[in-house]
């Protein structure tokens, strides 16, 4: 029973990106090629792959290719592939929606670049960013029809649309397997970079271009004028009237010819990865860039490598400049394709590259593993693991020598990558030094420059045996916190962490250089290492002075602080409060309740600077005994050190209840006096 054709409206976002796209982004519009034959190629990839998995899938894999099909009189170019095609389903997801997390956020950032006069290479750096290869053909076609039939199913499906907001599905009971897209083209307009892509020399230049490294043979018919071949019968006559024709004139008729169609191969077919880097150039690098990780952008670095004895294999790998816009979402993929022996076997192999180095793309092609390994296998594979710790270690090297050599690359880099590299830090011990090498901090030393560990530890004042740090949601947070004012006061560095994942590696008992990682919010801090005994006997008397009040502080404030101490970091505020050396952050603490974890209260030390005029008030009001009227002083006290830290009030309402109370007996009693 056949399907009627059926009316699919485009997602709002799809279609305000569509008309995006129809509007001309940018003027490279020669990728909407690369992008039909990239995808074309995965396609063939997982039908090869699927025929070795699949013993009773019924296909023929001999003859596997890509093939271009111009037509000037109708104006249509089509890309047709005989891979593993898409059932009717598939074509709705993949096809008929952009049903994708952060399309409204390319289209937002797209629509804003627009009205500030949107550059090519600011475009391509957008798109670079999200995944949309397919609706490239609507800057070039008027009209854009899909036929495909998955292999193994017997009824294909047919996908079209204008670009107007709608596309229609229909049933094609006779279409081959694989996939065709036709394009209708729009009118050539040189101006505005649209050609003739009927132009079979064009559609040749564009495949040396963008996809001469194909491992598929991309073909095109061509005619070819060749000799005709005469019976024969006719060569003896010719034979024996050949004295005759000597004897005449020197006029040399012109052979006799024939136009035939024959089917060329276009694209050269060679592995880039196998070829030494010397043979590749910069743009090749950059178009097999953006064939494997399906990207408009170019990559920052290109790492090859290539091992030869108990384990051979070689390797292309790619930083790239923009970060794609599913980093940090849960089901985002390493872009890692493997290959043995130039057979692809599975792209995104999360067994070749930690998920911290996630932004890494490239191929790897083994020599020594099966055709038919499966994720299973490669999870046990001891090869694959060899592979895993020399790709993490060149990786990791490769980005160490950017920073030493190429500082702005670098910073392009840890901009877009920083966070998702510190990530390492946290799980992988093998190679936590050499990881902590190639980072760099935000720090007090500078707004602007980022600081290395050992430039930091190179600074450090003569018996500072602590590397300090403060963490935070961001860093004017970090640097106006009470806790940074004696060290400020004392030109003491302090790193400036402030991206969420610094919470997790920073208390992991890290270390560097041998130089222990403290935080300045934490534990008791005791900066005057040449005090005298004269300051130590102040220091007595002040705390013999203050410690009546802060026993009472410390039971009235018990539901909210551990203990109420005097402070030797504070210069400028009130107070502060401490957590003890192990203990959880605030920070810390509100990522996991942001993930749903339920925590107990966490207690922190509540400490006092003996030299504020509040709390010098306060202590002088305690002796005078007017401990009932305190404890609202009391609750603002810890509230504003709550607050002075960026945290969040339990009860804000009760905060400000409690303000209002006090600020109105203040000026009740200023104006009565």
């Amino acid at each position: 029973m056949s399907v009627a054709p059926e009316v699919h409206e485009f997602q709002a976002e799809t279609r305000q990106l569509l008309d995006l796209m129809v509007h001309s982004i940018y003027s490279n519009k020669d990728s909407f090629l690369r992008e039909l034959i990239s995808n074309a190629s995965d396609a063939l990839d997982k039908l090869r792959l699927e025929s070795l998995v699949d013993k009773d899938l019924d296909v023929d894999t001999s003859d596997l290719h890509i093939k271009l099909v111009p037509d000037a009189e109708k104006r249509t170019l089509t890309v047709i592939d005989n891979g593993i095609g898409m059932s009717r389903d598939e074509v709705i997801e993949l096809i008929g929606t952009l049903a994708r997390s952060g399309t409204a956020e390319l289209r937002r950032s797209l629509a804003e670049a627009r009205e500030k006069g949107l550059s090519e290479a600011a475009a391509e750096e957008l798109i670079g960013q999200f995944g949309i290869g397919f609706y490239s053909t609507f800057m070039v076609a008027d009209k854009v029809t899909l036929v495909t039939r998955k292999a193994g199913e017997s009824v294909g499906t047919r996908w079209e649309s204008t670009g107007d907001g709608t596309y229609t599905i229909d049933e094609v009971p006779d279409a081959p397997q694989g996939t065709a897209v036709t394009l209708t083209l729009k009118p050539v307009d040189t101006e505005n970079h649209l050609y003739d892509y009927t132009d079979k020399t064009k559609l040749r230049q564009l495949v040396k271009r963008y996809s001469d490294f194909i491992a598929w043979p991309i073909r095109m018919d061509v005619e070819k004028t060749v000799p005709v071949e005469k019976p024969e019968s006719e060569k003896d006559a010719e034979g024996a009237e050949k004295e005759d024709a000597e004897k005449e004139s020197d006029e040399k008729k012109a052979p006799e010819t024939k136009t035939v169609i024959e089917e060329e191969t276009v694209n050269s077919m060679k592995a880039l990865w196998a070829k030494p880097r010397s043979e590749v150039s910069d743009e090749e690098y950059q178009e097999f860039y953006r064939h494997v990780s399906h990207a408009w952008d170019s990559p920052l670095e290109t790492i090859t490598l290539q091992a030869e004895g108990t384990f051979e294999y070689q390797a292309l790998l790619f930083i790239p400049t923009q970060p794609p816009f599913d980093l940090f979402m849960r089901d985002s993929k390493v872009g890692i394709h493997l290959y043995v022996k130039r057979v692809f076997i599975m792209d995104d192999c999360e067994e070749l590259m930690p998920e911290y180095l996630r932004f890494v793309k490239g191929v790897v092609d083994a020599a020594d593993l099966s055709l038919n390994v499966s994720r299973e296998i490669l999870q046990q594979d001891r090869q694959i693991r060899a592979i895993r710790r020399r790709l993490t270690k060149k990786v990791i090297s490769t980005i160490t020598e950017m920073r030493d050599s190429r500082p702005e690359d670098y910073r392009k880099f840890w901009d877009a990558f920083g966070r998702v590299f510190k990530e390492g830090l946290v799980n992988d011990f093998d190679n936590r030094d050499a990881l902590l090498k190639a980072s760099v901090f935000q720090s007090t030393n500078s707004e602007e420059d980022l600081t290395t560990l050992a430039d930091y530890i190179g600074r450090m004042k003569s018996g500072q045996d602590a590397i300090y740090y403060m963490t935070g949601e961001s860093r004017q947070q970090i640097v106006n916190s009470p806790h940074m004012e004696a060290f400020r006061a004392k030109g003491i560095e302090v790193l400036i962490l402030s991206d969420p994942v610094d919470e997790m590696w920073v208390t992991s008992g890290v270390e560097f250089e041998g130089k222990r990682f403290q935080s300045i919010a934490k534990g008791a801090v005791d900066l005057d290492d040449d005090e005298d005994e004269k300051d130590e006997k102040a220091k007595e008397e002040q705390n013999k002075a203050f410690e009546e009040l802060l026993k009472w502080l410390t039971e009235t404030l018990s539901d909210d602080v551990s203990e109420t101490r005097l402070s030797s970091r504070l210069t400028e505020s009130p107070a502060c409060l401490v957590g003890d050396t192990w203990s959880m952050s605030p920070q810390l603490e509100k990522l996991y309740r942001a993930s749903g974890q339920t925590l107990p209260k966490t207690k922190r030390a509540l400490e006092l600077n003996p030299d504020h005029p509040l709390i010098v008030a306060l202590n002088k009001a305690f002796a005078d005994g007017e401990r009932d009227k305190l404890v609202p002083t009391a609750k603002l006290v810890y509230g504003m050190a709550v607050i002075a830290e960026g945290g969040e009030l339990e009860d804000p309402a009760e905060f400000a209840k409690v303000l209002a109370g006090q600020l109105t007996e203040s000026f009740a009693g200023g104006s009565e006096s």
